[in-house]
């Protein structure tokens, strides 16, 4: 289904424009920017460097233990980290980077929703130089309490450290907790806490205090309160994608990194409306008033056509969720 998934969204991506983005591509850091490397053609995730501010690191959606380090700058690849240690991944969706300073790599995937008894989490320091280089992680299996199922968003808090998983779904999926500390030596069993909407991807705040999910036509922004999210969350004006797969916070929290699969794919910044980066300036739209990321935009022009992409990218999914049923009858 994601061959499907890709073919009718690349198709799509044709009348769409990124909506919500505030600032041009150029030099500096936390901007819009494509990835240039012509390896990664499924960018399946996307974190703030910690250690390297205005780096990113990414990955394909396949078997390959390869993590990329993007340069937000250029869009170029910077670092190329061969993971040993950890047999060969099955389907690597979601990165993330933790208070420990670790890189976390959730090989969770599961596109048949239940085909893999088990899955893993791949873990190592991030590096102190940018260079390609081979990094030995931790391998940790695991298992959800409710059964086998299909994940693409895997989160780190920030204060804590302790991992979550939301898994993936058409019809809502759930948010997992894993055990206060990951094992290495045993099977780390994943709860479901908490209930969410069709995810692909998602990350913690800086401070901890908020957790975005992304679907494939929007994204919600969550209070966190007591390791469950906080009401119904508010939209934060996602950019149509051709394959919406990714989004993290930029490392000062001021804004939203939205990426996609797809050879030389965009990654797009949407500043956070009411949050002061750090030059101490609120975020503002064009008009002057502060950037309302849950603005209805007007009909006609751009907007339109991000109207029009919209329903394309609609039709596209029901489409593939109506053959994706048909064959499960089969």
């Amino acid at each position: 289904m994601r061959s499907a998934l890709c073919a009718l969204g690349a198709a799509a991506a044709l009348v769409l424009l990124p909506a919500g983005h505030a600032r041009a591509e150029g030099q500096e850091p936390d901007r819009d920017f494509t990835i240039e490397d012509s390896r990664i053609t499924e960018s399946s995730g996307l974190a703030a460097s910690r250690a390297h501010p205005g780096i990113y690191w990414t990955h394909n959606d396949q078997d390959a233990p390869l993590i990329y380090g993007i340069d937000s700058r250029t869009g170029k690849t910077v670092a190329t980290l061969t993971m040993a240690g950890v047999g060969t991944p099955r389907d690597m969706e979601a990165i993330a980077v933790g208070p420990d300073g670790d890189i976390y790599v959730g090989d969770i995937g599961d596109n048949l929703d239940g085909s893999w008894d088990h899955v893993w989490i791949y873990r190592f320091p991030e590096p102190k130089t940018l260079k390609d280089q081979t990094v030995a992680a931790k391998q940790y299996v695991v298992k959800y309490a409710d059964g086998a199922r299909n994940a693409e968003a895997l989160m780190v808090h920030p204060k804590t450290g302790r991992v979550y998983i939301a898994s993936k779904n058409e019809d809502g999926g759930g948010l997992y907790a894993g055990p206060e500390r990951l094992s290495s030596s045993g099977t780390n069993v994943f709860r479901r806490v908490d209930e969410v909407p069709w995810v692909t991807d998602g990350a913690f705040s800086p401070d901890g205090e908020r957790l975005v999910l992304r679907g494939y036509f929007s994204a919600q922004e969550y209070a966190w309160k007591g390791g469950r999210l906080g009401g119904e969350g508010t939209a934060v004006g996602a950019p149509f994608q051709g394959q919406a797969e990714s989004v993290t916070y930029t490392l000062d929290g001021s804004a939203l990194m939205f990426g996609s699969e797809g050879r030389n794919s965009r990654v797009v910044r949407v500043d956070r409306a009411g949050v002061e980066p750090p030059s101490g300036k609120p975020t503002e739209a064009p008009g002057g008033a502060p950037k309302s990321p849950s603005a209805t935009p007007a009909a006609g022009g751009e907007n339109g056509n991000v109207t029009v992409g919209f329903l394309v990218l609609a039709g596209a999914t029901v489409l593939v969720v109506g053959l994706k049923r048909l064959f499960r009858k089969g």
